[in-house]
């Protein structure tokens, strides 16, 4: 038996369906080798020329290069009118199809888990997201001459997935989201975000969206110790930061930890006055103190290898699997999750940690091949559910706690993760200017009281580039880190004058919609521009990166309004020049022969 499970939600346009397959018989196992979690026809009924009236639009996600959408014309993916159907021999379609899909535990490490059919009038637009931590398929092809959709999670073809249903067993596939609107991609992503705000875990931070200071990114990368910390406290708590989180590093003697992670033991060597020490001499300066933790490896070197027991690990023909020098913990075993659940508890109570930053470094492709389980990919598949129900019963065990998802930089960027953590890390990208790209397009793929991006000054670099690295954060999360320490007087100024304005509207990015009056970021473009529009009005990044120094940014929304106050908040002692043309509805924006960056606030 197959139960379809369709979710709606007041006033959003969007549909979310799982399925689940039961096996009833007495007799004999199912073996189910693919179950889409939503299959819908008929999504270009509205045009007979659909081949030229649509478009496909999709993401890549690479590391250092997150959320960079691009667009299909259909016919040049293959999906096109080819006759078939005006024949008299009852095809259905051409068979045609386009799909996407990731493969291993990087859900999103090659492309965001989502797709967009857009009409090239812009009055008719499919959104879908699969919301799963592991690996998903979705594909669009041709049916009785209309475009279908078909999404959902892992398959026998493209992730050794195959699960063999018991007499009486059940299985439901990951959940996915769709929406259609009468109106353009960014109304699909308002209605995404929607329901995004419907469906995440409750949690405070996703309502105060406290400034972070982590020290790792253009900071101590992976090498902190006593000394370099408590030089960076007195700046950080200048800063106007709320946590300060120490990254990588805390738990290893040296800088040759990688393969040796798995016992998350403080290093005496780096911090010879105590740990819980330092945590309290943080905690003493206003700060909520946070570490990184790797949850999911163990170094090889680790005697936490031979602590555990076998089956505690991925295994492949009858070996434990090896990736780049760790193996991979299994959540579906009991062992590891109170192994792990000890460490964490120990981590809060006794040292008194506020925040985690959960990484996530290995890919496994091919999960793991227990002995009697079903296959390789369903292992690897309910793991992942598994590790995302013991983050849960973190989280409800320690209600303050926060948790951030990190899995080098965005390589998870997923709704199912993204249901449970409340942050989320958008790039390892160490160049401010290169950022800039990915900081404008985060809003299609996560929330912007979730989506953390690096905001890291530099004291060898000029005014506009540490404006410019700020601004990048500015509207979503800020998430600080550089060497504060070093930093001027004068530049430590221009980096709290925007955290302090941060302070002043954070509060509305949790119900605001993202605008892109530039149309979407392009990874080389001159001109990026990134608006949330709120209830006290829009708040407006813009970021010149080459070309003109004057720039004409449209808002045909706003053409003849009434009267428009456009205010430079972040940077102010900054050169910028601004006009507005009321009839046309257009800001004429002038800004420094160099790269930099300006958020402004157009009240109508």
């Amino acid at each position: 038996m197959v139960t379809a499970h369709l979710s709606v939600y007041r006033d959003i346009p969007v549909l979310r369906s799982a399925v689940t397959i039961t096996n009833e018989s007495k007799l004999s196992d199912v073996i189910v080798n693919q179950l889409s979690s939503l299959t819908i026809g008929g999504l270009t009924t509205l045009s007979n020329e659909w081949n030229k009236d649509y478009v496909l639009r999709t993401a890549t996600n690479s590391w250092f290069r997150e959320a960079q959408w691009r667009k299909h014309p259909l016919p040049e993916i293959g999906i096109d009118k080819n006759g078939i159907c005006e024949l008299p021999d009852g095809h259905s379609g051409s068979q045609a199809t386009f799909s996407l899909q990731n493969r291993g535990s990087f859900s999103t490490g090659s492309h965001l888990p989502m797709g967009v059919l857009e009409s090239t009038s812009k009055s008719d637009t499919w959104a879908w997201q699969i919301e799963h931590n592991g690996s998903w398929r979705w594909e669009i092809g041709d049916y009785k001459d209309s475009i279908y959709i078909a999404a959902g999670g892992p398959t026998k073809v493209d992730h050794d997935w195959r699960h063999v249903l018991q007499s009486g067993h059940s299985f439901t596939t990951p959940s996915v989201s769709l929406t259609r609107v009468s109106g353009c991609f960014q109304d699909a992503i308002r209605a995404l975000n929607d329901y995004r705000r419907q469906t995440i875990r409750p949690h405070d931070d996703n309502k105060k969206l406290p400034i972070i200071f982590n020290d790792y990114m253009n900071c101590l990368m992976g090498d902190p110790d006593e000394v370099k910390i408590e030089a960076l406290l007195d700046p950080v708590a200048q800063s106007g930061a709320e946590y300060f989180v120490i990254d990588a590093g805390w738990y290893a003697d040296d800088s040759n930890w990688w393969d040796d992670v798995g016992l998350w033991e403080p290093s005496q060597k780096r911090f010879p006055s105590g740990f819980k020490t330092l945590m309290d001499k943080i905690k003493g300066k206003g700060l909520i103190p946070g570490l990184w933790l790797e949850p999911e490896v163990v170094g090889v070197r680790s005697v936490v290898g031979d602590r555990l027991p076998e089956d505690a690990f991925f295994h492949e023909n009858g070996q434990r699997i090896i990736e780049r020098g760790r193996f991979q913990l299994d959540y579906r075993h009991s062992e590891v999750r109170a192994w792990m659940t000890k460490i964490v508890d120990r981590l809060v109570v006794h040292y008194g940690a506020g925040f985690f930053k959960f990484d996530y470094n290995i890919e496994v492709v091919q999960g793991t091949d227990s002995p009697g389980s079903s296959s390789a990919g369903a292992n690897q598949l309910l793991h992942q559910r598994a590790y995302l129900d013991w983050v849960r019963s973190l989280l409800d065990k320690h209600p303050n706690l926060v948790i951030e998802n990190c899995s080098s930089g965005a390589q998870r960027m997923d709704y199912a993760m993204l249901s449970v953590h409340s942050l989320q890390s958008t790039s390892d990208q160490q160049d401010p200017i290169l950022y800039a790209a990915i900081s404008a397009a985060l809003p299609t793929c996560v929330l912007p009281e979730q989506s953390a991006s690096w905001a890291y000054p530099q004291a060898e670099w000029s005014d506009e580039l540490n404006a410019l690295t700020v601004v990048n954060s500015l509207l979503g999360r800020v998430y600080l880190s550089g060497r504060l320490d070093r930093l001027s007087s004068s530049q430590m100024d221009l980096v709290t004058e925007g955290t302090q304005v941060y302070k002043t509207f954070r509060q509305y990015l949790t119900t605001a919609h993202a605008i892109w009056p530039l149309g979407l970021p392009g990874w080389h473009d001159d001109w990026l521009s990134l608006g949330l529009e709120t209830r006290n009005g829009l708040y407006l990044a813009v970021w010149r990166r080459g070309g003109s120094c004057e720039k004409e940014i449209p808002f045909p929304r706003l053409a003849g309004s009434g009267e428009i106050q456009v205010n430079v908040l972040y940077p102010k002692q900054l050169p910028t020049q601004v006009a507005w043309k009321e009839a046309q509805g257009v800001l004429e924006l002038e800004l420094p022969a160099t790269k930099c960056a300006r958020l402004l606030h157009i009240i109508n």
